[in-house]
């Protein structure tokens, strides 16, 4: 369902139909079931651009559906038509990272007769935001697949024979009869077509799920009506007829195999359907934040409040983040992920304007491309951190990682009274049409922020003194090949000697460069190495020169034997943040040094419960992350590290790693300005294996500032006792400052300004 979708009066949003819904549904069932099996498609699934794959070298289920290449196919790949697991492995320019699911048949059913609740359920959802898509260019950007028919088979993963055989009986019913119909479920109307937009609306999904599971792509959006997340077993609800999210996980449970399966439900409603078909199944963690309003806003469940935490073996794996006020903001979303959301998945719209907007976020975000910098006060609401702990005190006996962060949650206790509460809201009323109204406006004003601040050309740049063959990077990766001028890197020299030397010297005009680069907006994220004598001193310069120079506020991440330079002025403009210090402290709310936690679960909590809420609270404009001596972090924390960090600057980031050997000279400077190379056009010389360890590090980096999902980070291994009282000793600390860090409503002090 859509952020506007309606709340009818009645109490209907219950599990299962009623008597006469089963009554109705009697007079269907002889019409007859296919017998289909599960990953094939049924009889009338649309045939254009369903082409089987016939190579066999290729790793796809054997058929992804996919759209013509405007214009044909390119010289030299053979076909307008290619198989996506083939796209996604070639080399000849058309290979995507994300897939766009989506047919024009989904818009044919519409309401046939009057109803306020179900009206603005209409065919322009789809075209409204597939428009938007292509107005800003993300559709031709993407792999466009054709969605195809889910099999009566699929469609039983989930629903009953019973339920598939009636609304495949809607079909052939007269106007009235689907009317009649209609009138037995809550807030749902049938179209002749209905059935058939359905199924392709779960097809879409599981072809979404082959694409991403048979790596033709890395993900995807499948575009798709009607919606499904209200839908049950046997019960069409809230304009849901098939559940498709719940059968893709079904679907990629038996087909693909997979074992543990997060759904992230991001909806105004909650998707109660969903929960009720896992709640008793551990292999699936469902997580829901949704407006509730103490019980008063549609669907009207006890069971959507924080206390309804799964039953059975799947007790802990519904987690329902209920939002008790309206108008919840940045800073209460990203409390919400960083306290509740993420240590849980690391352990274990209707408006049409609004919501092609947000259609239009999420596929910019799939495609790598950074987000814009969060405005606004980074202090949530009250009642977000009443939520929040509420549900943090239901599922902390369920997951350790909650209890590693610093608190004792208390449940909120009586979060449903309704007789203590407002009336509740009609989605149609004044109160629900100004929340609207304020939601529509501030993505207006996003997407305001997007035309004036495109994004950049060049999203990753490297610059390393030497390369070997151990520096693998993507194609679009870019390689810096010049330095700053001579003058100007001479000056930033003479403030430390170390920085006179000509490796240093060499390797401090690269790295001025691609600062440049990135103040100047040439360039959005960039790694440069510095030798290890030169590590501290090139830091200093670059604080001094990102502040001098553009930056408002400047973060900075460093990992190991790296102190605060001594005159750096403690006013508010640099956050300092040491991760590897001797001990746990914060001599101001602007300097906070953290022992280096020595568990995978210890590393996670850090930078999600102390790490994370600093940068979103300081909101800088630069991110830097140094990797200095000794800094002890494995590659895949380095990349988690500094791809989380992407967030909070809207992915302005500049890594410094510390080369410990240099087999390449050359002198500094180079002229004035240099040039950006593509890495494809390199030949990388050999290297020390020392250096070769550098290159790796430096090639897993530029993927995950690409905007590539870093590296898992292998078993979960909880935090220490050291280092679970070091985080909870820094959060009491620095709570009363910086308001990110409270997962809890009491009183505080005002946070930066």
């Amino acid at each position: 369902m859509g952020q506007h979708s309606p709340g009818p009066p009645g109490p209907q949003a219950s599990r299962q139909p009623s008597s006469r819904q089963a009554a109705l549904r009697g007079g269907v069932l002889g019409a007859g079931s296919e017998s289909e099996e599960v990953g094939k498609s049924g009889p009338g699934s649309p045939p254009v651009g369903l082409l089987p794959c016939l190579d066999s070298a290729c790793s796809c289920p054997g058929s992804l559906p996919v759209v013509p290449a405007p214009g044909g196919c390119k010289e030299g790949t053979g076909s307008a038509f290619t198989c996506p697991a083939r796209v996604a492995q070639s080399d000849h320019g058309c290979a995507m990272r994300t897939a766009l699911v989506y047919h024009e048949d989904m818009t044919a059913a519409q309401l046939l007769w009057e109803d306020p609740e179900c009206e603005i359920e209409r065919p322009e959802r789809l075209t409204a935001a597939l428009e938007r898509l292509r107005q800003w260019g993300l559709e031709q950007r993407c792999l466009q697949l054709a969605a195809r028919e889910a099999s009566e088979a699929e469609l039983g993963l989930v629903h009953s024979p019973e339920y598939v055989s009636l609304l495949r009986g809607t079909q052939t019913l007269s106007t009235r009869e689907l009317q009649a119909l209609s009138g037995q479920y809550d807030a749902v109307y049938f179209h002749p077509s209905t059935f058939h937009c359905a199924r392709l609306a779960v097809g879409a999904a599981l072809q979404l799920v082959d694409a991403v599971l048979t790596g033709a792509v890395h993900n995807g959006l499948a575009l798709v009506r009607p919606p499904g997340h209200h839908s049950q077993r046997a019960a069409a609800n809230g304009f849901c007829v098939f559940n498709n999210v719940a059968i893709a996980a079904k679907y990629a449970k038996q087909r693909h195999g997979l074992h543990r399966i997060l759904i992230v439900d991001w909806d105004v409603h909650h998707g109660q359907g969903i929960q009720y078909i896992f709640e008793d199944d551990p292999s699936v963690l469902y997580f829901s934040w949704h407006r509730y309003e103490h019980g008063h806003f549609w669907p009207y469940l006890r069971e959507s409040d924080a206390d309804a935490v799964g039953q059975g073996q799947g007790r802990g794996f519904t987690v329902n983040l209920p939002w008790n006020q309206v108008g919840m903001g940045n800073a209460d979303y990203v409390a919400a992920f960083l306290h509740v959301l993420l240590p849980v998945a690391f352990e274990g719209g209707y408006h049409l304007e609004s919501l092609s907007q947000s259609v239009c976020m999420v596929v910019k975000a799939l495609l790598g491309d950074p987000a814009l910098p969060l405005s606004g006060p980074m202090e949530p609401h009250h009642s977000a951190l009443e939520s929040i702990q509420s549900v943090r005190a239901a599922q902390t006996p369920h997951w350790k990682s909650l209890r590693q962060q610093g608190s004792t949650p208390i449940l909120n206790p009586s979060t449903y009274s309704l007789e203590r509460r407002a009336s509740p809201v009609s989605p149609g009323g004044p109160k629900f049409k100004a929340a609207e109204a304020q939601a529509s406006a501030a993505l207006s004003s996003l997407l305001d922020q997007l035309h004036l601040n495109p994004t950049l050309p060049v999203r990753t740049a490297v610059a390393l003194t030497a390369l070997d063959a151990a520096l693998v990077l993507p194609a679009d990766v870019l390689r810096q090949e010049g330095s700053a001028p001579q003058e100007e890197t001479r000056a930033w020299a003479r403030l430390h000697e170390a920085l006179a030397q000509d490796k240093a010297l060499t390797a401090l005009g690269k790295v001025l460069h691609l600062l440049n680069g990135i103040l100047d907006g040439q360039v959005s994220s960039g790694i440069a190495a510095t030798p290890e004598p030169a590590a501290a001193p090139t830091l200093d310069v670059v604080i001094r020169r990102s502040l001098s120079h553009g930056a408002r506020r400047l973060l900075c991440v460093a990992v190991g034997q790296l102190d605060r330079p001594a005159d750096l002025a403690d006013d508010g403009r640099n956050l300092w943040l040491n991760i590897r210090g001797k001990e746990a402290a914060a001599p101001s709310m602007f300097q906070v040094s953290v022992p280096l936690p020595g568990t995978t679960g210890g590393f996670v909590s850090c930078v999600l419960a102390l790490v994370l809420p600093l940068a979103y609270g300081f909101q800088p404009d630069l991110v830097l992350v140094a990797l200095g001596p000794a800094h002890g972090l494995q590659a895949p924390q380095a990349a988690l590290l500094a791809s989380l960090l992407r967030g909070p600057a809207g992915g302005r980031v500049l890594v410094l790693l510390e080369q410990v050997s240099w087999a390449g000279g050359g002198c500094a400077g180079g002229g004035g300005g240099g040039r950006w190379g593509a890495t494809s056009d390199l030949l990388l010389p050999p290297l020390l294996p020392a250096q070769g360890s550098t290159s790796q590090l430096a090639g897993i980096l530029a993927r995950v500032l690409q905007g590539e999902a870093p590296p898992g980070l292998g078993p979960f291994s909880m935090a220490s006792p050291e280092d679970t009282q070091a985080l909870i000793y820094l959060r009491g600390q620095l709570e009363a400052e910086w308001k990110m860090l409270q997962v809890a409503g009491e009183a505080g002090g005002h946070g930066p300004g």
